[in-house]
């Protein structure tokens, strides 16, 4: 018997010509399944939808896993496609926008369900699933990253930082002085809390630090500093959504994701995992060992927290770097952190928006800095601090845009502003020098503030 012959599938019979018959099943089935809305194809989003609304009307909407990756893609992958299709917005992140402040307004407003609320805020908070994002974008991204660059990039990265967080001070405080704000007032309560490194990090040591010297409660201060955090980091994703589209008109001023040119001097380790990860050809034990090495650097970066007190993000970051740098990751591995940082990059990144939206977002603290003044004082201290940045980066020979993208992430909150930035200007890649940015340039920007007030005493 012919083994060729009893393996060949029969041709499909075909409609008769002329009859303008199409075969709707299961070809056009297929073509509604392949239609998207974010990574949902049409036919599921449609029944997530009706399910959704009858759990919630059952009292059946519980903060458990299956559930809220349901409710968070929903509700993620919807905003961003609105944001997506806008004229003109959808050139400057408006993707990111929407899904980080369309749920914020639509819980202030009361048009998410209580207890649909309080399930997004639980999972959000009890499972600190920002971290695992975090983590993976982060160890898969310097596996990514070839040695050299990597370690001249961690090196140039401080100097348009500093450069451009003391030049955004000057700024500032310059500007919301001549607005009638008062210098004092504008450097320690708009601009500092800008650079403070998000609300945990950031706004909270700020205000505790604040009330003891001042002399007043930890929560009024608080109240007066968040504001400026938040609005600072809606100014920063506006304009990095606006570099990314400056990048596509002038593509010599980018390296889409890389901080510097890389030449010829990427390694053997490197040229292999790259290559592996683009034929597919890593398994699914790998994929898995490489999401699994993020969440032990992670835990690690934990410990050296309570030992030393170095944040978690940051430890784990070192931790990363030094894996790459000492070739204790084999390039295999490699190229499975750099699978596990595309997924997570394409399926969590709008979910993980919207919960933070829901659950980290006060859309009513966001609209007590919408004032004139308010506004052109922050929005001057973030272009300040980017614009620095793009020529401090370009006269290091750096890619001006990324270094700019870098420096509007020490104006962002936290580790949500940094995603949402680095969604914006389509750069997740940058999200090490992110941290940089963030933790250890906040961190500075804490202490320094601090010691800074105590020294001068009590305004007036």
């Amino acid at each position: 018997m012919n083994s060729a012959a009893s393996t060949t599938s029969p041709a499909p019979a075909e409609a008769p010509e002329g009859t303008g018959v199409r075969r709707v099943w299961p070809e056009g089935w297929w073509r509604l399944i392949d239609t998207k809305i974010g990574i949902i194809p049409l036919p599921i989003y449609a029944i997530l939808a009706v399910l959704l609304v009858i759990l919630v009307q059952e009292g059946e909407i519980k903060p458990d896993a299956p559930t809220m990756i349901a409710v968070l893609a929903l509700g993620g992958f919807t905003c961003a496609e609105i944001g997506k299709r806008l004229p003109v917005l959808k050139h400057i992140g408006a993707g990111a926008i929407f899904a980080t402040f369309i749920p914020s307004a639509l819980v202030y407003y009361k048009f998410v369900p209580p207890q649909l609320e309080k399930a997004i805020t639980d999972f959000t908070k009890f499972t600190n699933f920002l971290y695992i994002y975090i983590a993976t974008i982060i160890v898969g991204s310097i596996l990514g990253m070839d040695r050299d660059v990597l370690i001249k990039g961690f090196l140039k990265i401080f100097a348009p930082l500093a450069i451009g967080s003391v030049a955004a001070g000057i700024v500032g405080t310059a500007v919301g002085t001549l607005l009638g704000i008062g210098a004092y007032k504008t450097f320690f309560f708009i601009v500092v809390p800008i650079m403070a490194g998000g609300v945990g990090e950031g706004a909270i040591p700020l205000s505790i630090g604040y009330a003891a010297i001042l002399g007043t409660q930890q929560g009024t201060m608080f109240a007066q500093v968040l504001p400026p955090v938040m609005l600072g980091s809606l100014t920063a994703i506006i304009l990095s959504g606006t570099l990314n589209f400056v990048g596509k008109k002038y593509p010599h001023l980018t390296g889409n994701g890389r901080l510097q040119p890389d030449g010829d001097e990427i390694k053997s380790s490197d040229a292999q995992a790259k290559s592996e990860a683009a034929r597919g050809s890593i398994d699914p034990a790998t994929i898995g060992a490489a999401g699994l090495t993020a969440i032990t650097l992670y835990l690690l970066g934990v410990m050296c927290h309570h030992l030393v007190g170095l944040p978690a993000p940051v430890a784990m970051l070192f931790l990363a770097v030094f894996a790459k740098l000492a070739s204790a990751v084999s390039p295999r591995l490699q190229a499975g952190g750099f699978v596990v940082y595309k997924f997570v990059q394409v399926s969590m990144t709008y979910p993980l928006l919207f919960a933070i939206g829901v659950a980290l977002t006060p859309w009513k603290d966001l609209m007590a800095a919408f004032t004139i003044v308010n506004l052109i004082t922050i929005i001057s201290t973030v272009a300040t601090l980017m614009t620095v940045g793009f020529f401090v980066g370009r006269a290091l020979k750096m890619y001006p845009i990324e270094t700019a993208i870098v420096n509007a992430c020490h104006s962002g909150q936290g580790g949500t502003g940094d995603v949402a930035i680095l969604t914006a200007a389509d750069r997740m890649a940058l999200m090490p020098f992110a941290q940089i940015a963030t933790r250890i340039g906040g961190a500075l920007t804490v202490t320094g503030t601090l010691v800074f007030m105590k020294w001068i005493g009590l305004p007036g």
